[in-house]
């Protein structure tokens, strides 16, 4: 009888250690489907977003009151006026433009974003800024703005590629 119960507690034994391996690994399997994927694509509202929020940004081209957004500026470009200290704000928007882009949208292997391209234009097709970087791809995700002034429209198209 005395057999008999230890082949019983062994194979009680080797039962629960199945069980407990196959916890583990289930909890491995687990860990890793619930693990959030790195981000592969740009959404639209990035997109909406960083042309609002580039529109704001404060330059340094002063005109006589202030210094100007943005916005300002690009109207102050399509006019070919300068800035108080003599630069021209047509440079100071390319220059801006440029760096917002560099910091905003880093294009590298591991990023999703591979490449963008940013155009203002007025209505008549105009060119007042064209910049692009980086590879452009079939997957694209892209805004514009319409900004009116004193008759002429202007469109600020972003897109980004990845």
């Amino acid at each position: 009888m005395r057999n008999k119960n230890k082949l019983g507690q062994e194979e009680m034994v080797g039962f629960a250690l199945i069980l407990i391996i196959v916890a583990i690994i289930m909890l491995v399997f687990l860990g890793f489907s619930l693990r959030s994927p790195e981000k592969e694509t740009v959404e639209s509202y990035e997109v909406e977003s960083f042309i609002q929020s580039f529109l704001l940004y404060t330059t340094e081209c002063e005109s006589n009151i202030e210094k100007l957004p943005i916005q300002k500026l690009i109207f102050s470009c399509y006019a070919k006026e300068q800035c108080l200290d003599g630069k021209d704000s047509c440079e100071v928007l390319e220059t801006e433009m440029n760096n917002i882009l560099e910091k905003s949208w880093i294009i590298n292997e591991d990023s999703p974003v591979k490449g963008y391209e940013l155009s203002i234009e007025t209505e008549r097709n105009e060119s007042i800024l064209d910049l692009r970087k980086g590879n452009i791809t079939a997957n694209s995700k892209g805004d514009s703005q319409p900004l009116p002034r004193s008759g002429v429209l202007t469109n600020v198209r972003f897109k980004a590629f990845y």
